[in-house]
Parts: structure tokens; C-alpha cells; sequence
């Protein structure tokens, strides 16, 4: 086995939080990706600052998968969610433009990156 994924754990714990007209210069100057749907606009941020405004929340470590993946490619974020999914790892998934980064909840997250450190080469990469 390999670590094709390239996985590597952020020290940076995370949580998801939702902007508002009192907190949104706050959070999107600390957030490192934001959402906009329907119903709001949600942030992602450090906890640190989360906690400063009173934001409270489950917390997420990250896990980038550093190996360069394309936006259109098919179903690299399929098996990973599907390996943290069969050990009861909750999985959120962000692409960017480079590279595709899971979020899972921060007390299993050293768990979920050996799981990913041990993932087999597909036929396709190896």
C-alpha cells in the first residue's frame, strides 16, 4: 500500500458557522472557505475565533489530500468518503482548485488519516 492521497492533517481545529450582520467582517477574515445558500451564508473558521464571538459548535479537524486533483475528476471524493463512512467517520467534503480536503469530526481525526494513509493506489494512478 501507498499513500497516493498524499493525506496531511492541519494542526488548525475547525468549525462550520453562519454569518451575520454582527459577526461577518469577523469570520470571513478568518475563514478559509464560505458557502452561500439559500438560507445564509456559512463560514468556515478557526475554533479559536469561533469561540472569541460566542459561536459555538461541533469542531473538525482537516485533512488535505495533497494530491493535485481535478475538478472533474471522478470518484476520488467518493472513496474517501466511503472509507471514513465504513469506520463511522463523518465526513465533509470541500474541493479547491488544487486539492480536495475532508473535514471530520476533530476526535477521530487522527484516525481517519491513517485510514486515508492506507488507502491502495487505484488501477488508474499506480
Amino acid at each position: 500500500m501507498t499513500s497516493w492521497l498524499k493525506p496531511k492533517l492541519d494542526e488548525q481545529t475547525w468549525r462550520f458557522v453562519l454569518l451575520n450582520s454582527v459577526n461577518a467582517v469577523q469570520l470571513l477574515g478568518a475563514a478559509i472557505g464560505t458557502f452561500r445558500e439559500d438560507e445564509g451564508v456559512t463560514a468556515i473558521v478557526p475554533v479559536d475565533v469561533a469561540d472569541e464571538l460566542g459561536i459555538g459548535g461541533p469542531d473538525f479537524g482537516r485533512i488535505s489530500l495533497m494530491v493535485h486533483s481535478d475538478l472533474e475528476e471522478v470518484g476520488l471524493t467518493a472513496k474517501v468518503a466511503t472509507e471514513l463512512a465504513e469506520a463511522g467517520i463523518a465526513c465533509n467534503m470541500v474541493a479547491a482548485f488544487y486539492h480536495d480536503h475532508a473535514f471530520i469530526p476533530a476526535a477521530r481525526a487522527h484516525e481517519a488519516l491513517d485510514l486515508l494513509e492506507r488507502l491502495e493506489v487505484p488501477p488508474d494512478q499506480g
